[in-house]
């Protein structure tokens, strides 16, 4: 049976998973509903290494150098566990201590030269989005409402699901080891004052996601990280809660943290049995779901005892096997891209009507253009929010699109994969890509290509809704590649004539990246935009919107 391995390199300690998988005849509802079996893995190997990368980062916005030496001595005995397991695929991830630490690169680069390790540096809603994974397979969750916080070394995660899906979520600087470093740094036992103080630094950082899960009304509180798993054994709920065995009890963590407070580590360590690295933590840790479950009133927390790894491990084994839902993580990122237009006020029908029209022109052009799968799901996620820079200005949207985009999180999007999003927005007017752009100049070379070919084909699918409204519904396009021609054929209203003069006017990019003179079936217009619109063009009715879309 092949062999999968999962890295996760926190704030606090360094982890490796490794199972045994197979692929089962049992689909994922059947599985997530098996008690302690939501996944048909046999555990082979599991290794920490106490490793706090976050010591350093939160103070000084680097990685010491020491930290760095232990963690590549630790994933080169990782490495050498995985050859010994034969492992076929791995995943390893590093969270907020690498990926807010100047010198990340120096790690990175380490890793793959002394152990043989590609690490990935992965955004918090990365983070939540593997998590959820991981906690909706355990649980099911189908039936409920349900707010996930995921509290790490280095960050909080948010993450408000309905019946499973993912609605809402927020990555929040306050971890466990970050909380240690700014308000507890070399103290012992915690006096009032510190206390005073933690509560405050936790609460001012809640306070940005709290108005909006006022309005996010859920059943239960799920916690998942190292701490919430000890808090389970330590103030345990009896009998479970809401049907889940496992569960913290917070009456009883309210009192629990009362006594950790009066305790040095050492006293911590000795009372409950508490690793070192867990024995300073456990009191940041208590303190952060303590406060949470206090403002929305959670008498418990379910703890389904899964987190990254978990969640690293779902998804590697359900692409090797060939049973990804990439439908519905299609369907998450569309959700998530209405959501952050919605933010902005972005107008909805426009948007999705471009992104039709372009999946039209993508998909009639796949012969020739070369992209797939993946590429299709940029075009639609640049074209539903490639208007959302109104939000700042009209004048010189397409470039406030870039930067919104650019800088907020879409949950099933990598890094790499925002970036060109954001760029093919940036394109979808004005100026072509040009590498005197930084922006664009910034991607690699496959990015850039992919921001070329796409912006092209969403030029021509905004063209066509120039006015919003609406007045094309459908279009068809046939390539003849010897002539180097694309037709396209066009329903809709008839009094169209602007939207086929913008049409024209933004194929220049089209013509450069596939070499194709488009024309528009059935028109005898040159396919040569002129120096000045027609009068037809001002003719019917317009939208208040300024034109030279």
């Amino acid at each position: 049976m092949p062999r999968f391995a999962a890295l996760d390199l926190g704030s606090n300690a360094l982890r490796l998973r490794i199972v045994e998988a197979q692929a089962s005849s049992l689909d994922r509802d059947q599985l997530s509903l098996l008690p302690d079996a939501s996944s048909p893995w046999r555990e082979m190997v599991s290794l920490r290494a106490p490793v706090r990368l976050g010591s350093e980062v939160f103070v000084t916005g680097k990685l010491a150098s020491s930290s760095i030496g232990l963690a590549c001595t630790a994933l080169r005995e990782f490495r050498q566990a995985m050859d010994a397991a034969k492992v076929d695929v791995y995943r390893a991830t590093a969270t907020s201590a690498v990926r807010e630490a100047s010198n990340r690169a120096t790690l990175v680069e380490r890793a793959w030269r002394e152990a043989g390790i590609e690490l990935e540096v992965i955004e918090g809603i990365e983070e939540a989005r593997l998590i959820q994974l991981a906690v909706v397979r355990r649980l099911g969750l189908a039936d409920k409402r349900a707010l996930l916080v995921d509290v790490g070394g280095g960050s909080t995660e948010l993450t408000y699901l309905d019946k499973g899906r993912s609605v809402w979520a927020v990555s929040l600087p306050i971890g466990t080891v970050r909380l240690l470093e700014m308000y507890l740094r070399n103290v012992k036992a915690v006096d009032r004052a510190r206390q005073k103080l933690l509560v405050e630094g936790i609460d001012r950082t809640l306070a940005e996601a709290v108005p909006t899960l006022r309005k996010l009304p859920f059943e239960i509180v799920v916690g998942t990280g190292g701490s919430v798993d000890t808090l389970s054994e330590l103030c345990p709920a009896k009998g479970g809660h809401a049907g889940y065995p496992r569960a913290v009890d917070v009456p009883l963590m309210k009192t629990l943290l009362g006594r950790l407070f009066m305790m040095t580590p050492e006293q911590r360590r000795e009372t409950f049995g508490l690793r070192p690295d867990r024995a300073d933590t456990i009191v940041t840790a208590a303190s952060v779901f303590l406060r949470v479950t206090e403002i929305f009133k959670a008498a418990a927390i379910v703890a389904p005892g899964v987190g990254l790894k978990e969640g690293i491990l779902e998804e590697i084994v359900d692409k090797y096997f060939d049973r990804w839902d990439t439908e519905s993580e299609a369907r998450s990122v569309i959700d998530g891209c209405i959501r952050l237009g919605k933010r902005y006020g972005f107008d909805q029908a426009h948007g999705e009507l471009v992104a039709s029209l372009a999946m039209s022109l993508f998909d009639d052009m796949a012969a020739f253009h070369g992209f797939g799968e993946r590429e299709r799901l940029l075009l639609r996620t640049a074209a539903l929010l490639h208007d959302v820079g109104d939000y700042v200005s009209y004048g010189g949207h397409h470039k406030h699109s870039y930067y919104l985009i650019q800088h907020s999180d879409i949950m099933g999007l990598t890094p790499g994969e925002r970036a060109i999003v954001a760029n093919v927005a940036r394109y979808h007017r004005k100026s072509p890509p040009d590498l005197s752009h930084p922006n664009f100049r910034d991607l690699d070379k496959e990015s850039r290509t992919k921001v070329r070919g796409l912006s092209a084909i969403l030029r021509i699918a905004d063209a066509l809704d120039r006015e919003h409204l609406g007045k094309v519904k459908n279009v068809r396009a046939e390539i003849d590649g010897k002539g180097r021609k694309m037709n396209l054929f066009i329903t809709g209203d008839e009094e169209r004539e602007l939207e086929e003069w913008t049409v024209r006017a933004k194929s220049e990019l089209l013509r450069d990246v596939f070499d194709l003179d488009l024309t528009i079936a059935g028109s005898a217009t040159s396919t040569r935009p002129s120096a000045r619109e027609p009068a037809a063009a001002t003719a019917g009715p317009v939208s208040n919107r300024p034109n030279g879309r």
